[in-house]
């Protein structure tokens, strides 16, 4: 047996005791001496590369249902805007032929502002966050905030706004996330692990107006229910089973020798989930399963919803869905720590997808999950579980300049979960310096996706 008293500190010498992680105060301080290799200001530099957008998303659409197609450039097509939701890859390969601060942190990939919204925790309360990780991985931190500042200019644009409001959104996002990333310095790792946006705590501190919408958004986020889906999407046949009622082509049927390999996923499923969850499931059947289609950027990836029924017609809803190689990765040209390279080695792109679900999320579904099954991977979740987002289209110029703050608020709780967080905030200070550059960097680029959008409504 080993003898442990024999490694106490008192019995070690300096040179055996363990060497700490940097303090915050030091990690500051080389953030703020980053500034002199890669200046704030560099921050705005959009860089001039051979770009190919259309081959690109053509190389997507290769890998996916081809019949789904049409509609994926249906959906990118409807304004510049969607047609920016669907090019995660494009700004991936924009990103990587830029200067970067080279400080890694688990990203989200995709952090454009539909991709926040609301869903219920386990204990049933609704938070606000991040919600789609498709794309999630290491990458420089600017990536998520270059992502998500676009995203506020090419919405704001995309609803005619004036642009002393978009500039205020956009300069309000990074300053939120700098002053968040500070604040959240002065919490230990534990606290700023179980920090998280409770939905209904916040909405009191808001302006007015803001109050209303978001008032609006959860008060329909709450009714998104998998019960509710259940009733909307299924009917009951004479003999007690349910089964979803096809709706081409959101909802499609699959062939019987498809239906039967999904059953096999679901049992693949299962080996990965914790035991609670698989203790949970013995109480159901799987009864029926369909094809859906998701999303913008994720039409064409293959996609399920399961119908699970247990003795007394109690239902369950879970969507599984395709997961591909994440295009900071493909795209970026980030290389992936190793922990993460042998996870996807061992269980694929699934469990890429919920592990980094589980770091950027404050609470995650207990239903995540992850498979290999026939050369293809999958991760599920929960359908509907009070998920629900905020239409920025939609809101008038308070509520938008609110909604973008709360997202940078947000993805920087996110980032915090990095022990690089400090180093960060250093070379950020109080984000006056770097909102400029990345104001003007976000409008040059949403010059740019215009752009690639006239090229990609030419080609259709």
């Amino acid at each position: 047996m080993t003898d442990y008293s024999a490694h106490t500190p008192e019995s070690a010498s300096a040179n055996a005791r363990p060497k700490l992680p940097p303090s915050s105060t030091q990690s500051l301080a080389a953030g703020r001496a980053l500034r002199k290799r890669m200046p704030r200001s560099q921050l705005g530099a959009l860089s001039h590369h051979d770009r190919r957008p259309l081959e690109i998303l053509a190389e997507q659409n290769s890998t996916r249902l081809q019949h789904l197609i049409p509609l994926r450039n249906e959906r990118m097509s409807q304004s510049p805007f969607t047609f920016y939701r669907g090019t995660a890859a494009l700004m991936a390969a924009d990103l990587a032929s830029e200067v970067h601060t080279d400080i890694l942190v688990p990203s989200c990939g995709d952090a454009h502002v539909s991709n926040f919204g609301f869903y219920a925790s386990p204990q049933r309360s609704l938070v606000f966050d991040l919600n789609d990780f498709d794309e999630a991985a290491w990458a420089p931190w600017e990536w998520d905030v270059k992502r998500l500042v676009a995203s506020v200019i090419i919405a704001g644009q995309a609803t005619s706004r004036n642009q002393d409001i978009v500039d205020a959104a956009a300069l309000a996002t990074v300053r939120a996330y700098a002053h968040t990333l500070r604040a959240n310095l002065g919490l230990s790792p534990t606290e700023r692990y179980y920090t998280h946006i409770d939905a209904d705590a916040g909405v009191a501190t808001l302006p007015n107006d803001a109050q209303r919408v978001l008032r609006k958004a959860i008060k329909h986020a709450r009714r998104r229910t998998g019960e509710r889906s259940v009733k909307k999407l299924t009917v009951t046949d004479e003999h007690g089973y349910m089964r979803f009622v096809l709706q081409p082509p959101t909802l499609s049927q699959v062939a019987d020798g498809t239906l039967q390999q999904m059953l096999h996923l679901m049992e693949h499923y299962l080996e990965n989930t914790n035991f609670d969850i698989h203790q949970l499931l013995q109480h159901y059947e799987v009864v029926n399963i369909v094809r859906r289609v998701v999303g913008v950027g994720s039409v064409g990836t293959r996609c399920t919803l399961n119908l699970l029924q247990d003795g007394d017609r109690n239902a369950l809803l879970l969507q599984g869905k395709e997961a591909g190689k994440s295009v900071l990765e493909q795209y970026g040209g980030i290389t992936q720590p190793q922990i993460l390279r042998d996870g996807v080695a061992r269980h694929g792109e699934g469990a890429r997808v919920v592990s980094m679900q589980r770091v950027l999320q404050a609470v995650s579904d207990p239903f995540l999950g992850y498979l290999r099954y026939d050369g293809a991977d999958f991760y599920v979740r929960q359908f509907h579980d009070m998920k629900g987002g905020i239409d920025a289209d939609t809101l008038d110029d308070g509520p938008f300049k609110v909604y973008a703050r709360a997202c940078g608020v947000t993805l920087a709780r996110a980032h915090s979960q990095s022990p690089r967080a400090a180093l960060i905030s250093g070379y950020l200070g109080n984000g006056r310096v770097a909102a400029q550059a990345l104001l003007e960097w976000g409008y040059a680029y949403a010059d740019r996706s215009r752009s690639d959008y006239g090229q990609f409504l030419a080609s259709l």
